[in-house]
């Protein structure tokens, strides 16, 4: 008890950082729409889904998943009638971390499109479950 009595503001810490990682993680299992990358690889194989990178240019070209179709957040608006003739098909879309996918999702929705995936952990989880990427431009 002393303890806690000397390290109030470390045991507060922990307290909020594991509420808020228990919440997450409820969160996230209720949404179908976040898929880890062996999910993504399967919805891609299956299914034929369409992947859109929604990184920036810079980011792009330092590497995104096979076969990935650049539209950049910023042009999504602007941009989004590309995406219309693959209105029936699964869309998986990603960005560095999910943060920006989850924006363009929200964007993509309020045009019509139904069939909207976020790669969970975005750029970051393909490359550590040791998925491949690439340099070329679809």
């Amino acid at each position: 008890m002393e303890f806690l009595q000397q390290n109030m503001i470390w045991a507060a810490l922990a307290v909020v950082s594991g509420t808020w990682l228990l919440v997450e993680t409820i969160r996230q299992h209720g949404d179908k729409s976040l898929l880890t990358p062996l999910e993504a690889i399967l919805l891609i194989n299956r299914e034929d889904a369409v992947i859109v990178d929604v990184r920036d240019q810079g980011e792009f070209e330092r590497g995104h998943l096979p076969n990935a179709r650049h539209l950049p957040l910023a042009d999504l608006e602007r941009r989004g009638a590309e995406l219309g003739k693959f209105r029936a098909r699964p869309i998986l879309v990603y960005c560095g971390n999910g943060s920006r996918a989850a924006t363009a999702i929200a964007t993509l929705r309020k045009s019509g499109f139904e069939k909207l995936f976020n790669l969970r952990g975005g750029l970051f989880e393909w490359e550590k479950a040791g998925q491949p990427l690439t340099r070329k431009r679809k």
